[in-house]
Parts: structure tokens; C-alpha cells; sequence
């Protein structure tokens, strides 16, 4: 059984996602703020976690850093907050995505699926770590694309960029964390760099790179690659 732990100051709410989840045999746990959820995720080992930000006793994102420095658990954030930077911000910390209030609960469960989904894929293994889609094929160890049985030749920067993407698939990566990586700059005003470069890939890889399948931009907050 798979296993969530709400962490949610809403009664009302904390209601209607252990009645849903449960009607859909998920085991859940419940905390009314950061202190209990820090503690009943070290003792029950949820498989996945369900996050407000704004408890009474803590922000959300220094849960988020709490549970990253010993876990890679799924972390869901649901909040109302939707200012663009708050959101970068408990995506950097290790969110795995963020879900705006109000939202769907069929929405909510199709992610929380999905996330789970994700953690239950075999990791990739650098012998063998070969990403096939549609369209194209990615080998890892090799550094080689190969589109219509073809070479595709990237850029070093196009391979670290795209790299980044395709190990971590389904996951938002932020426009800062990928500024880090590739260039070693964080400045918003660098993400034209990223506009660039994606936009070469996806004339590289996306059949029609004007509606990308693949490598698809999250407005304001970064990247993802869904294959």
C-alpha cells in the first residue's frame, strides 16, 4: 500500500484528501504543522508527501529542506500561494512539483500517480542508460542522439542541458537550478541562455518544436522532460 502523510493546517481539507485517498487504498497520516510531520515522516516512511506552506509553526520550505537532507521521498506542494518566486523557491528546495489552491482532486491524484509512478521506475544504470521516446533515442553512457536513424549532433551545452532533463523525466527542474548547472550563473536575468538553447533542441528534436511533446517550459519557473 502506498502511503502519504498530509501536512495541512485545513481540518476541512485534511477531510476531503484522507477521505479520497483512502477510498483509493492509500494509507495516510495526517499533521496539523511542521513539527509533527518532520517527526511522523521519520517514524512511518511515507511514500510521498502532501505540503502546505504556510503551517503555524514553520514554512513549508524549511520542511522541504528538512526531509531532503535524508530522504528523495516525492514532496507535492499544495498552496495558495502563486507568485512565481515562491514557488521557484520550494521547487529548489526539492519539490518535486507544486499545486496551486484551489485545485481538482482529480488533478491532485493524477500528479500524486504520477510522482509515485516516477520514485517505482527503475533508476537509470550507466551501462545501459539508453532513453528511448517516439521520435528519438538518447544513449547516456554514450552521449548519442539518434533521430530517424540518424546522428543528431548536439553542443556540449545542448548535452548538459538536455542531460539534466531527461534524468530527472516528469520533474519540473527550475530555471535557476539549470543556470547552476550548465553555465554557473543563477541571475534571472540570464534565462535567456536557456530560451536559446531549448529552442535549439527542440528544432534538433521535437517534430513540430513549436508545440514541444518533449521538452516542455513550465511559464516563469523552469523545465521538464516528458517522455
Amino acid at each position: 500500500m502506498t502511503r502519504v502523510l498530509v501536512v495541512e493546517d485545513d481540518p476541512q481539507l485534511v477531510r476531503a484528501l484522507v477521505i479520497n485517498l483512502q477510498a483509493r487504498h492509500y494509507g495516510v497520516d495526517a499533521a496539523p504543522d511542521g513539527a509533527t510531520a518532520l517527526r511522523l515522516a521519520a517514524a512511518r516512511q511515507p511514500d510521498v508527501v502532501l505540503l502546505d506552506l504556510g503551517l503555524p509553526d514553520m514554512d513549508g520550505v524549511d520542511i522541504i529542506k528538512g526531509l531532503r537532507g535524508w530522504s528523495r521521498m516525492p514532496i507535492l506542494v499544495l498552496s495558495a500561494r502563486q507568485a512565481s518566486d515562491e514557488k521557484v523557491a520550494a521547487l529548489d528546495a526539492g519539490a518535486d512539483d507544486y499545486i496551486t489552491k484551489p485545485f481538482s482532486m482529480d488533478e491532485l491524484l493524477a500528479r500524486l500517480r504520477a510522482a509515485v509512478r516516477r520514485t517505482e521506475d527503475a533508476p537509470l544504470v550507466p551501462e545501459t542508460a539508453l532513453v528511448e521516446t517516439a521520435d528519438f533515442s538518447i544513449d547516456l553512457l554514450a552521449k548519442k542522439v539518434v533521430r530517424d536513424e540518424r546522428d543528431i549532433r548536439l553542443t556540449p551545452t545542448e548535452w548538459h542541458l538536455l542531460e539534466i532533463l531527461v534524468t530527472n523525466p516528469g520533474r519540473l527542474i527550475t530555471q535557476k537550478h539549470l543556470l547552476q548547472e550548465v553555465w554557473g550563473v543563477s541571475q534571472s536575468n540570464k534565462s535567456n541562455y536557456l530560451r536559446v538553447y531549448m529552442a535549439q533542441l527542440r528544432r534538433k528534436l521535437e517534430t513540430d518544436p513549436a508545440h514541444p511533446r518533449y521538452l516542455i517550459t513550465e511559464p516563469g519557473m523552469g523545465y521538464r522532460f516528458e517522455g
